[in-house]
């Protein structure tokens, strides 16, 4: 089967940065639902057009392909004292916008009673290398579609 809109991909993937480094590779396949859901990135989806199971690539992502380019605007500093406790470098904290929308921000900085924020994709302004193996393809059932993301092996359980 090749893949398409509403077919469900399962994957290894392996990031690296522009020079090679590894930051991650999945240890365990990952299903992914096709066809513009957001379950990977646009251009990883792009290339896995009208593939099979056995296909292999590796694509060279810009910024503007990959997580985005950095905006500073999106780091926050706040009063320690606000925080909830246990604040940790590394962990998140939803954060209303003056928008009135959610947005995630990682604890990038303890700094005495200041804890900095970033809104950013921590991989935002880097160019990536991403690896991509299609270990297998399937129709995405009803279900899948309608929830927007894979279930069952290697995907999301409700």
């Amino acid at each position: 089967m090749k893949i398409q809109k509403d077919t469900i991909a399962t994957l290894k993937l392996k990031v690296a940065d522009a020079k090679g480094k590894l930051i991650e590779e999945s240890k365990e396949p990952m299903a992914c639902l096709i066809g513009g859901y957001g379950n990977t990135l646009p251009a990883v989806e792009d290339a896995l057009m009208g593939q099979e199971a056995g296909f292999l690539i590796t694509l060279n992502l810009t910024p503007e392909t990959a997580f985005g380019e950095r905006d500073e605007s999106l780091l926050r500093s706040i009063a320690k004292k606000d925080f909830p406790p246990g604040v940790k470098v590394g962990g998140q904290l939803e954060l209303r916008e003056a928008e009135g929308e959610f947005q995630l921000f990682n604890v990038v900085k303890i700094k005495g009673d200041t804890v900095i924020l970033d809104g950013n994709h921590p991989l935002a302004g880097m160019s990536l290398k991403v690896t991509v193996k299609v270990v297998s393809v399937r129709a995405a059932s009803a279900e899948e579609v309608a929830h927007g993301h894979a279930h069952g092996d290697h995907g999301h359980h409700h």
